[in-house]
């Protein structure tokens, strides 16, 4: 007999810790996952896929339009609202039982119940009032939208877990952020004919990705009718009589709206998971603070994921998961690696992106090379949409290596998952100069920009 009651213990079943579950449970270990809401966590349940299938909702106006230059024509259209939730909601239905289908043919025993830690080795699964042993605990609780509670009025405000879930469109929003959600939200909002403002403190939209992919988002985006006010923050919200909200700005300003949506970050959630009981040690904003192989002070609980606050993507806790998988089952140790991950923002146009930033890569190289096209796609063509693509490739000039990759258009997250190999592999811009083009394409671009747009030199463009 052991002397625990599990190998594993999973607390959270979002991606992450469904995949270590998943995976350690097919190895024959004794594993149990405690889920207290849906299992698929934040990206299958109000995240990722939700948010994809509005995105492509909002889509077809545009789609509607273009196809008039094609021969096409395109009768009386209406949008229902709550025909998409529905259809959202019965797709999401649909993934969760592959989840739960999963973890179950392994063999791993499901809890549906939040599990507290009560010591290194002891949960208390609280919905059944007990306690079990295992040798290993991972955490993978995830995080949630954080909340303004300083900003008076901020009940009355919404975040993304309440937008896939509301009884009716609103005819207007202000979406106070401008990062990834808020600028995904305020597309897919615009999309669906909901009059759009996006309000950020910043000096530009999308911290930390290229400043040429936010400067053409941010134009193509107002191009379209979206409102964006930078170096600006809500000071306070008042709903009126009629249900609507009056919100007070730092410009002084006021904008009556239907909604406000607070897309202001994401919290770790590690509120009340007994992690002092257990010892383990968190940072500023009560994340799980862990070790290269995703190992927190205390030897027998490990932790993954958003929980963590390392990179808040769902692709990232599933590796980390296998390398925890790797690590401590299979005797293979090793550390998940956070650098040149791709990513993209489902705007419209979308980004994709891996690697550094000119700005980021300036800071570390001597000297850049920057190859630059900006173009009208031949799908506008016929159209007449004017929106460009824009591509760009960061070279350092020094080992010609292709340290950055930054797409603004059609399919840019596609294209961003192939570029994604391309820079892992450390591959230079002479492989790219090497690579047959695919003709007629966007992408073609990319192995075709054969002379530099201009360098940087020390931080500073010369040319």
């Amino acid at each position: 007999m052991s002397e625990y009651d599990y190998d594993l213990f999973v607390i959270g079943g979002g991606s992450g810790g469904v995949r270590a579950g998943r995976l350690v449970a097919s190895m024959g270990k004794r594993v149990a996952i405690a889920e207290e809401y849906r299992f698929g966590g934040t990206c299958v349940i109000r995240g990722c896929v939700p948010k994809k299938l509005f995105v492509y909702a909002s889509q077809f106006p545009e789609h509607f339009e273009d196809a008039a230059g094609y021969g096409w024509t395109v009768g009386e259209t209406t949008f229902d609202w709550k025909t998409l939730i529905a259809n959202k909601d019965r797709e999401i239905t649909r993934l969760e039982g592959l989840y739960r289908g999963g973890l179950e043919r392994a063999g791993a025993d499901i809890i549906e119940s939040r599990a507290v830690l009560v010591d290194k080795h002891t949960v208390r699964i609280v919905a059944q009032d007990r306690t079990v042993t295992a040798r290993h605990i991972l955490i993978a609780t995830g995080g949630r939208p954080s909340e303004h509670p300083a900003l008076p009025g901020s009940e009355h405000a919404i975040s993304s877990n309440e937008a896939f879930h509301l009884e009716t469109l609103p005819k207007s929003i202000v979406i106070a952020g401008g990062g990834y959600i808020a600028v995904e939200f305020a597309n897919i909002f615009h999309g669906l004919g909901v009059e759009t403002t996006l309000v950020y403190r910043g000096k530009e939209i999308l911290g930390r990705f290229d400043m040429d992919m936010r400067r053409g988002l941010h134009a193509a985006m107002e191009a379209k009718g979206m409102r964006i006010v930078l170096h600006t923050i809500a000071h306070e919200i008042e709903k009126q009589p009629d249900g609507r909200l009056a919100i007070k700005l730092s410009n002084d300003e006021t904008i009556v709206t239907d909604q406000l949506m607070l897309a202001i970050g994401r919290t770790p959630n590690t509120e009340s998971l007994g992690l002092e009981a257990a010892g383990v040690e968190m940072g500023p904003k009560g994340e799980i603070i862990v070790d290269a192989f995703s190992r927190t002070n205390v030897e027998s609980i490990y932790a993954i994921g958003d929980v963590t606050d390392r990179v808040q993507l769902t692709p990232v806790a599933i590796h980390e998961a296998m390398c925890f998988v790797d690590t401590v089952y299979r005797d293979k140790p090793n550390s998940p690696d956070h650098d040149a991950i791709a990513t993209a923002v489902f705007s419209q146009p979308e980004i994709g992106t891996v690697g550094l930033s000119e700005d980021d890569a300036a800071k570390r190289y001597d000297e850049l090379e920057i190859y630059r096209a900006e173009f009208r796609p031949m799908r506008h063509t016929l159209s007449g949409r004017q929106e460009k693509m824009i591509m760009k490739l960061v070279v350092d000039a020094g080992s010609r290596r292709v340290v950055g990759a930054h797409i603004l258009g059609v399919d840019a997250g596609e294209m961003a998952q192939l570029l994604g190999i391309a820079v892992k592999a450390k591959l230079t811009k002479d492989d790219f100069d090497q690579t047959m083009a695919v003709h007629p394409t966007a992408a073609e671009e990319l192995v075709t920009m054969y002379h530099p747009s201009y360098r940087v030199k020390n931080g500073e463009r010369v040319g």
